[in-house]
């Protein structure tokens, strides 16, 4: 197996990915690797066409971002009590392009991520596409199945 010194975990919707943050604590953990944690926001209304009030739809994406780094942060902060140093990264743009810049700059070695079951609707307003990631992907890659609604570790 490599040895993985950088690890990446994708967050997509703050807390259903909890688990996949789990993951990469853990792995940082056995590999004494440095351990990012991004979540990219798509501002679909920031394209140029759009002919709907664009300054309450501003407000409404800085509003959305300062809340996303909010939970974010507080996310980080309870998966850091287990001794591993976390870095969060907010980017803004299109979220393909913003975490494949990431893995370049920072050089990571290993991307982990929940294995997505979205709808085409869900891609269309979201943006979330795991599969043009995935194809894409110059480091090893990593995805974690969410576990179904209502079932608890032991």
């Amino acid at each position: 197996m490599n040895e993985f010194k950088r690890i990446l975990v994708v967050s997509r919707m703050i807390q259903s990915s909890r688990k996949a943050i789990q993951v990469g604590v853990s792995l940082a953990q056995k590999h004494k690797a440095k351990l990012y944690v991004i979540q990219s926001i798509y501002n679909p209304f920031g394209l140029k066409g759009w002919s709907v009030g664009t300054l309450s739809l501003a407000d409404e994406y800085e509003n959305i971002l300062q809340e996303t780094r909010r939970k974010l942060s507080e996310l980080v902060e309870s998966e850091k009590v287990k001794g591993v140093s976390i870095k969060e990264l907010v980017r803004e743009g299109e979220p393909t392009e913003e975490i494949l810049k990431t893995i370049e700059m920072e050089k990571i070695d290993l991307l982990v991520m929940l294995a997505h079951e979205e709808s085409r609707l869900e891609d269309l307003f979201f943006n979330r596409s795991n599969d043009e990631l995935v194809r894409k992907m110059p480091c090893s890659i990593m995805l974690v199945k969410k576990e179904p609604e209502g079932i608890s570790e032991r």
